[in-house]
């Protein structure tokens, strides 16, 4: 009979076969069998539960080693700390009076009425060992001077924010704000920050600014003194239905007095700190006639100001994708010792100073992508707001090319609900918490002890008995990235100046073309301050006012521009000279070995002849273009012929109908060399021979004798057209004058 099926019966001591019965010995002989056979199965199995879990052991030790960072390398050397505890603000933070809507943005996390309240200036002490403590430097400091005077700042009501360490680790800056967030756009003493000091043992206390700006992000330089942020510099963004003013890099003595601007850029500036070579490096928002969202890249300049140049990716390339996957801000820059690389934070242009922890590389030639960049937090999960990455990283100390101090919130938290800790981390993604406070965030992790300090970049002045405007030498016009169009000529370098915007709404007034294309689209007012020779062999060498905001541009022969800047310049007072080798020369080539000096710095330094244009500066289309159209064009096109050059009712824009009419006719950047460009993804580099007045539908066909003009309305035209915006005003400031044809000089110059 063939074998039977066996099941053992749940509770039951016998076996019974499936269909039948069998003999007892048969049956004896059977149970013998299945009782090895299960032996050896759960042997097995127990076999591999061990195996299981011996893996499951190894894989923890493996995780908990790779976890953790090498605290025995001897990068750390210390045993303290010093930090703040500062919350970012929720991005609930109350609704705009003005515009009906709250916003998060990179540059609303410096207003003092934003502050969180609560937090202060921490020491770790014994960071690295298993019986860590906490001081409080200012738990029993009084302030010594000023408005706080006799007064303890309310750790309670109160925000701090940015501390920085002396180079002997003695004495700390920081910033602080009574907050008054009840008051939420609202600018005064208690709604600002103000920086301080403080000795690390809290005594000694001392306010260093006040008034109605903030000042934030102090830095102690190596001669003593101190670079700080703040809104002296005036003026207000211009992408922005609220009132947003700029911020700019600052200069004062340790006491706080000679309060200097040291950057008369026109759009905001965060957090300076000086590098290897004692230069400041910072962030800037590079916004001439660029995109909204255009990457703020890091820059760098001497502790005075001179020469400020960008560090990497200010000019990121073009494509369907060419802002994604890319760093929108890089922020917090700080150097790494003994390296010329830097530390930073990748963070998002719409929102707060966190994201991923990158280096930067300015030895490697800048691709406009990221040759420069390495993401050393890839758990972050890429680059916040132009990829998929979070906001889990801050505030970034370097203490070598592998190990560094950081803010990180492993948890992945919203901003509103955001907790960042004191880490240790290294660059193959190994982390080590040494300090949490579930209450509050902590930042800005610095080492107690002292660093060896920097060169003294010697500060620049001008000769004894020179004007009050600097010196600019020009080496070469043609040493460029991008070649000039084959036999370009130049004969003049123009120089324009763009004005801070005056009002605080973006589209108020509307200055030109783009503002139409968004409540947030808006371009500088502009004017053109005059012209300098260039030498047969590329060389300018001229004067240029101080304080003043300025874009230089490469002119032809014939009157047109050939390539511009979509940056700025400026020499500070005092300053002595700006040197530039070539127009957008490639970073890393120096002049060819034995150049004969450049001729033009045989002579002495040209004067700006200034523009004879009227309505050249600032540049109005009222003043400058309608009065040619008036005499030369309506005749034919006053309403019978496309286009209708007529001024017309004042539009909704503000404008006159001919300047509405003849948008179709000019070149604008936002329609050029990249795909979906628009007011808020502009290509940034300027292609020479293929922008302005060249580039345009209207003025090759004024050059060729259409309208009969003369030469100096057919000049009107160009400078109009090389302006690259095309604007309508030339002052954000009284308008009906300007519609009237009359002469508006600008209030912030």
């Amino acid at each position: 009979m063939p074998f039977p099926k066996w099941t053992e019966l749940s509770g039951k001591g016998g076996f019974e076969a499936i269909g039948g019965s069998i003999p007892k010995k048969q049956e004896k002989n059977t149970k013998r069998r299945y009782k090895m056979l299960r032996f050896k199965k759960i042997l097995a199995q127990l076999v591999i539960i061990v195996l299981i879990f011996s893996m499951i052991a190894v894989s923890n030790v493996s995780t908990v080693a790779a976890a953790n960072v090498n605290l025995n390398d001897p990068v750390f050397d210390f045993n303290r700390i010093l930090f703040v505890k500062h919350q970012p603000y929720p991005d609930n933070k109350g609704t705009n009076t003005l515009t009906g809507y709250s916003e998060q943005h990179m540059i609303d996390q410096y207003f003092g009425f934003n502050g969180v309240p609560g937090g202060g200036i921490f020491i770790l002490n014994n960071a690295f060992s298993g019986t860590k403590s906490v001081t409080n430097v200012l738990a029993n400091s009084v302030c010594t001077n000023g408005r706080y005077r006799g007064q303890k700042l309310n750790e309670s009501t109160g925000s701090f924010l940015s501390p920085d360490l002396s180079y002997d680790g003695k004495q700390i800056l920081f910033a602080y704000t009574d907050s008054q967030r009840n008051s939420w756009g609202v600018w005064n003493e208690r709604t600002t920050y103000h920086i301080f000091k403080v000795n690390i043992d809290g005594t000694g206390l001392t306010q260093l600014t006040d008034g109605k700006t903030n000042d934030f992000d102090p830095c102690w330089l190596p001669n003593g003194n101190i670079v700080y942020i703040s809104e002296k510099r005036g003026g207000y963004g211009r992408c922005h239905q609220r009132i947003v003013p700029d911020y700019t890099l600052t200069t004062m003595n340790p006491d706080g007095s000679n309060q200097r601007i040291i950057s008369y850029h026109e759009t905001n500036e965060w957090n300076p700190s000086v590098d290897n070579n004692g230069m400041v490096i910072y962030t800037r928002w590079d916004y001439v006639d660029r995109g909204a969202t255009h990457p703020h890249s890091g820059w760098i300049t001497t502790p005075d100001g001179l020469d400020a140049r960008p560090i990497a990716l200010n000019y990121p390339n073009s494509g369907a994708d060419w802002f994604r996957n890319k760093p929108l801000m890089t922020m917090s820059l700080r150097a790494i010792p003994d390296s010329n690389k830097y530390v930073a934070v990748a963070a998002p242009h719409h929102g707060q100073n966190f994201g991923s922890i990158i280096i930067v590389d300015p030895d490697i030639e800048d691709d406009d992508n990221l040759s420069c960049i390495k993401n050393i937090t890839p758990d972050n999960g890429g680059y916040p707001e132009s990829g998929n990455g979070s906001l889990d990283y801050a505030t970034p100390y370097a203490l070598s090319e592998k190990y560094f101090l950081v803010a990180h919130d492993p948890n992945k938290t919203s901003i509103n609900n955001k907790r960042t800790g004191i880490y240790a981390i290294d660059d193959s993604g190994n982390k080590t918490l040494l300090y949490n406070d579930s209450s509050i965030s902590c930042q800005d992790p610095i080492p107690v002890r002292a660093r060896t300090k920097p060169i003294e970049v010697t500060i620049s002045s001008a000769p004894a008995g020179s004007p009050p405007d600097g010196v600019v030498g020009l080496a070469n016009v043609y040493d460029s990235l991008l070649p000039m169009p084959q036999g370009t000529v130049i004969t003049q370098l123009r120089i324009w100046q763009v004005y801070p915007k005056t009002t605080p709404l973006a589209t108020n007034p509307k200055v030109s073309y783009e503002s139409t294309e968004s409540l947030w689209a808006g371009r500088n007012t502009r004017g053109v301050l005059g012209t300098v020779p260039v030498e047969s062999d590329g060389s300018a060498y001229f004067y240029l006012p101080a304080n003043k905001c300025v874009f230089f541009q490469a002119v032809a022969a014939d009157g047109t521009a050939v390539q511009s800047m979509r940056s700025d310049a400026f020499i500070v007072g005092g300053q002595g000279y700006l040197y530039c080798q070539g127009c957008h020369e490639p970073r890393h080539e120096a002049p060819p070995v034995g150049r004969a000096e450049p001729l033009a710095f045989h002579r002495a330094p040209s004067k700006i002849t200034p523009d004879p244009a009227p309505g050249s500066r600032p540049m109005s289309f009222p003043r400058l273009i309608q009065p040619v159209l008036d005499s030369k064009c309506i005749s034919c096109h006053g309403g019978n012929r496309t286009p209708d050059l007529r001024k017309g009712s004042v539009s909704s824009n503000g404008w006159f109908q001919s300047y509405e009419n003849l948008r179709p006719y000019v070149f604008l950047f936002d329609s050029l060399y990249a795909p979906n460009a628009n007011w808020d993804h502009v290509y940034p580099r300027t292609e020479p021979g293929r922008f302005g007045a060249k580039q345009s539908r209207l003025y090759p066909r004024l050059a060729g004798g259409h309208g009969n003009l003369t030469a100096a309305e057919l000049h009107r035209f160009a400078i109009w057209l090389d302006s690259g915006v095309a604007p309508f005003y030339g002052e954000y400031n009284n308008t009906s004058k300007q519609l009237n044809g009359e002469q508006v000089e600008p209030i912030l110059d």
